[in-house]
Parts: C-alpha cells; sequence; structure tokens
C-alpha cells in the first residue's frame, strides 16, 4: 500500500511481477549467450580459411553479439541489486548503459565493415563460395534460435533490446552471406563478396541508430513514448476536487519502470478526504498508463511554486 507523508508525498512501489520479468530475460540470456558462443569460433575460422569479406564481417558480428549479451547479463544482474541510502533508484540505469555501450559497438563495427568494403571493392580477393554457404546457413540457424529466445523480452526491457538488435542484424546478415556464397560458386563473381559485406554494414548501422535514438531517449528523461501525457493530465485534471495540475514529470528509470511527480491543487471547498483523492490519482497513472513509482504533492494553492509550469492538456484533447 502506498504511504503518504506530511507534505502530501506517496509513492506506488513496483509490481511484483518485475523480479520474475528480470529471472525470465536472465534465462533468456544465457541461452542466446550460449547459442552464440557455441556457433562463434566456427564462423571466425569459417570466414580466414574462405577468404570472405560477408562471412568474416559476420563473424566479426557474432563476436560483438556474444560480448552484447554478456554485458545485457552483467546489467541483468547489477539491476537487480538493492536500493541503498546512496542509490535511492539501486541499478536500475545499468540496463541503459548496457544498451548505450550495445549502440556504440554497433557503430563500430558498421564503421570497420565499410573500411574493409572499401578496400575489397578496389582488389577483389579469390573467395571460395563453399564454405560461405555452408558457414553462413549454419549461423543463419543458431540466430534464428537465439532472435527467438529474446524477442518477448526485448520488447519490455531496453538492456535486451540492445543484445536483441544485435542479433537481428547478424540474422539480416547471415542470409546475405548464404546469397553471396551462392552467387559466388554460380558466376564466380567474387566482388559480390565485397558488396553483400557493405550491406551487412548498412543493416548493422540501422539496428545503432535506432537503437542510440532510444538510448538517448531515456537519458534525457523524455515522456515514454507509449504514455499520453495530454491524456493523462486530462485525466487527473477531471477527477472531483482537482482545480490544477502542475509540475508534472513522467519518465522512464529503466524499461519498464516510469515515474511521475506532480503538483496537485486541491479546491478547498472540496469536502472528500484527501487521501481517497490520492488513490484515485494513483490508479488512473498506474492502471491505465503503467506507470508505477508516483509521487503527488498536494497544494492548496500554487503561489510560491518556484517550477510552476503547466501544459495545454485540455486544448489538446478537445483537438482531438
Amino acid at each position: 500500500m502506498a504511504a503518504r507523508n506530511e507534505r502530501g508525498t506517496t509513492s506506488v512501489p513496483r509490481a511484483d511481477h518485475a523480479h520474475d520479468h528480470a529471472e525470465a530475460d536472465r534465462r533468456s540470456l544465457v541461452i542466446a549467450l550460449l547459442l552464440i558462443a557455441a556457433f562463434m569460433v566456427v564462423e571466425v575460422v569459417g570466414g580466414v580459411l574462405a577468404g570472405s569479406l560477408a562471412l568474416l564481417s559476420d563473424a566479426g558480428h557474432m563476436v560483438a553479439d556474444a560480448a552484447a549479451i554478456a554485458l545485457a547479463l552483467v546489467a541483468n544482474h547489477m539491476a537487480r541489486r538493492p536500493y541503498s541510502a546512496e542509490r535511492t533508484f539501486g541499478y536500475r540505469r545499468a540496463e541503459v548503459l548496457a544498451a548505450m555501450l550495445n549502440a556504440l559497438s554497433l557503430w563500430l563495427i558498421a564503421g570497420w565493415v565499410f573500411v574493409e568494403t572499401y578496400g575489397r571493392l578496389r582488389q577483389a580477393p579469390e573467395v571460395d563460395g563453399g564454405p560461405v554457404v555452408a558457414v553462413g546457413f549454419l549461423g543463419l540457424l543458431v540466430n534464428l534460435a537465439a532472435a527467438y529466445v529474446l524477442r518477448r523480452p526485448a520488447e519490455r526491457n531496453m538492456n535486451v533490446e540492445g543484445a536483441f538488435r544485435h542479433v537481428m542484424a547478424n540474422l539480416m546478415a547471415s542470409v546475405g552471406v548464404v546469397i553471396s556464397g551462392v552467387v559466388i560458386i554460380v558466376t564466380g563473381w567474387t566482388i559480390v563478396d565485397a558488396a553483400t559485406g557493405g550491406l551487412i554494414g548498412l543493416l548493422v548501422l540501422g539496428s545503432a541508430w535506432r537503437l542510440t535514438v532510444k538510448v538517448v531517449h531515456v537519458l534525457m528523461e523524455s515522456v515514454p513514448k507509449h504514455i499520453d501525457l495530454y491524456r493523462l493530465c486530462y485525466q487527473l485534471a477531471e477527477l472531483p476536487g482537482v482545480t490544477l495540475l502542475h509540475d508534472v514529470h513522467v519518465w522512464t528509470i529503466a524499461s519498464g519502470h516510469e515515474s511521475l511527480t506532480a503538483h496537485v491543487v486541491v479546491d478547498p471547498a472540496y469536502d472528500g478526504k484527501v487521501d481517497a483523492l490520492i488513490r484515485r490519482i494513483q490508479r488512473v497513472a498506474r492502471d491505465e498508463f503503467g506507470i508505477s513509482h508516483i509521487t503527488i504533492q498536494v497544494e492548496e494553492s500554487p503561489d510560491g511554486c518556484s517550477e510552476l509550469h503547466q501544459f495545454d492538456h485540455l486544448r489538446a484533447f478537445e483537438r482531438r
């Protein structure tokens, strides 16, 4: 049950299923890491023996996949550490930092692939198409399995999403490797290998950009994409007894942990209990918008508030 202090500030504890999600995420990451690591050495050796840039770039990304998943596991472990007086949100943001590092690694991988592609387009080396097809096909199966394991956890956790994007980029790369090997076997055009490597770089670049945008959105403490702030403010302002809603902040602490703080001016003529009003505000924010950490400051007047800003939620809602 939420507690309220003498200033009228209340907080809602985290959902009970958060621990279950964290454990499920950990299991998914471990399975994906075992799949990737088991095949990683095979692909590196195959790329060297075949002399294929497409296969080597795919192998390099596979190594990065393993590192990304290992990093996600470390962040998952840190995020489960208890809160302390020094870190009142615990280590929840470790997941965001891990996602940022994964995004950075994707940028670096894309850069390396582009450099190698440029060199090989200028002077295409001999490439053995048989091993390229065989190893590429096995890599495709491994990445399909890893992507399947990580798909659902990635929908709710940015940390897992970072690892998932690595795997998806590598999945597309494996498809390109197989096609490249087949073309080389049929036509003997080894330049296709370098061109495929460049396309893989573009795929990695796209994943890097999307993940970077999402991480920056969280670090800037922007309103989560799935929360309509105007609708939230409108519904809270419509509650009986509320005359003004201001100093509203909604942001993401970590994946699945959204926070809301707001100042609520209560009508002096309101004859209901303030505690009951606060609970209604909490129910709206928690049940309809999925916000787990809610802090409400009750006021009789906005006078003296140093951060008096409002959203024109009433006009915005009328335009819908």
